[in-house]
């Protein structure tokens, strides 16, 4: 039976439009207790020149998170301070030179600030760390129900073109795409032949934790992403863009909260890049800011560490896919914003500038995507801005054009969704088609092959929209194009 869920990150449901998103090559895992060997130990592993041993931190009431930068390559200088000030360290990426400490006291950032080879230093969240990320515990396995009804490609599908490209190309299983979200189900029906269990892993609260399960989804947001994008082709339930490529689940958002933590996204954009992945689909805006201003210390960290996160997922191969936003807000015009600290106390009417940017869809290399409905006219709730969106997908639009994208959710069902949550996995699935198609690409590759081969949409009759047909503000390039990426269609 179809339902409707409640709205998530960047996923709407019915007519309410939210915003919603083993230890590392070189990374310094944190306290997970059954995580892989040494997560839980405390100790700086033995690949770090020169480190000494961390002693087990401990949670406490009043703990908080914080980012510490050095320069990439040398984490000790932000080990030494953040040890000096009486923080822990939690997680640590030698490679992008970022440390995530665990203190209690209101000067310990800005203490750590001054310490010699410390570059920046800020507080990931305005709450406490919750007494979860010390004592993680694995999502349950849901009960599964065998789908039923026929599979045919909806609307949704046929909008991209994937009703022509799917008889032809499914994509490959070397190509493995990560999706960064609730979790996802990977014993669902339409699932499983695709699900590796292997390559993922929960980041959830900050630190890498490979335990069996421990990617389950805890809502059902990721499972519907994971199904637009490679639902099997069994002739039953639904399908997915690209059902032949490998999915992994990465789960960032943390329980009971839901939210999609700093630490987190650092966290699986560089489990992303060690385990290879191809494509990674991020449908979510990185808590607790909405929008993060670099004249903010604390904010200043959480888009350094992010963007280095990303930059060096994307140097070792990885093409990141991210949502625009369900604010019906021009990206390129912000002015303020009410919504955040969204784990704390809202700031309301906080003041915006042009350099206010919402991780991680706005950083360099990241693919944006803007939602439509059934229509192809830009989603009522959906993002837009000059130079913001580089494409477009559908995404339903419930109550104006559509009832929303029908996928999977957890324990064998489905359910219909809308979001450019839902928008940003057809993106992604097309990127994978390329991708099998053609292993040797670059992540900018695949990204310039996404833009020239996107069918142009025009401006409506709305003066928000600013541009021409080839590119505006509210669909980039224009809708993503599957028959294209497998050979049988035009671009343009």
């Amino acid at each position: 039976m179809i339902a409707w869920h409640a709205a998530q990150r960047r996923c709407v449901a019915g007519f309410l439009a939210v915003a919603l998103v083993s230890l590392l090559s070189g990374v310094v895992a944190g306290p997970t207790a059954a995580a892989a060997p040494a997560v839980g130990s405390g100790a700086v592993p033995a690949a770090i020149p020169g480190a000494a041993a961390v002693p087990v931190p401990q949670w406490e009431p009043g703990l908080r998170s914080y980012f510490v930068l050095t320069a990439p390559g040398d984490v000790s200088p932000a080990i030494g301070a953040i040890r000096a000030n009486g923080g822990s360290v939690f997680a640590a990426y030698p490679a992008i030179g970022v440390v995530v400490a665990h203190a209690t006291g209101e000067n310990f950032a800005s203490t750590v600030r001054k310490a010699p080879g410390v570059q920046q230093a800020g507080a990931t969240r305005a709450s406490d760390i919750p007494k979860q990320a010390y004592e993680p515990v694995v999502p349950p396995r849901p009960p599964q129900h065998t789908p039923m009804g026929q599979e045919r490609p909806r609307w949704n599908l046929t909008q991209i073109g994937a009703d022509k490209s799917l008889p032809v190309a499914s994509g490959s299983r070397d190509v493995v795409v990560g999706v960064l979200d609730t979790g996802v189900d990977g014993e669902h029906a339409e699932l499983d032949d695709a699900f590796d269990e292997n390559k993922s892993a929960s980041c959830a609260y900050g630190s890498l934790d490979r335990r069996d399960g421990a990617w389950r989804d805890t809502n059902s947001h990721g499972t519907h992403v994971a199904g637009t994008i490679a639902a099997a082709k069994d002739g039953v339930g639904v399908l997915g863009v690209a059902p032949g490529v490998t999915v992994a689940s990465v789960r960032v958002a943390e329980q009971p909260s839901g939210l999609f933590f700093p630490e987190n996204a650092v966290c699986g954009f560089m489990f992303a890049a060690q385990q290879g992945f191809d494509v990674t689909n991020n449908s979510y805006y990185v808590d607790p800011w909405q929008y993060l201003c670099p004249d903010d210390p604390d904010q200043s960290a959480i888009l350094e560490a992010v963007r280095r996160a990303v930059r060096h997922a994307e140097r070792n191969g990885v093409l990141h896919v991210a949502a625009a936003g369900n604010s019906d807000y021009d990206l390129a015009n912000k002015t303020t914003d009410s919504s955040s600290p969204n784990d704390s106390k809202p700031t309301a009417n906080r003041p915006l500038t042009a350099d206010c940017i919402d991780l991680p869809t706005e950083l360099p290399g990241v693919v944006t995507v803007s939602a439509t409905g059934m229509e192809q006219r830009k989603a009522s709730y959906s993002n837009y801005g000059t130079d913001k969106i580089d494409v477009t997908a559908p995404g339903g639009d419930p109550g104006h054009q559509d009832e929303g994208v029908l996928s999977t959710t957890p324990g064998g069902r489905f359910g219909m969704k809308a979001g450019t949550s839902m928008a940003a996995p057809h993106v992604t699935g097309v990127a994978a088609l390329l991708a099998s198609a053609h292993p040797e690409w670059t992540p900018a590759e695949l990204r310039q092959r996404l833009y020239a081969q996107a069918r142009d949409i025009d401006c409506p009759d709305d003066d928000r929209c600013v541009g021409d047909t080839a590119r505006n503000s509210f669909y980039g390039e224009g809708v993503v194009n599957a028959a294209a990426a497998a050979g049988v269609g035009k671009a343009r």
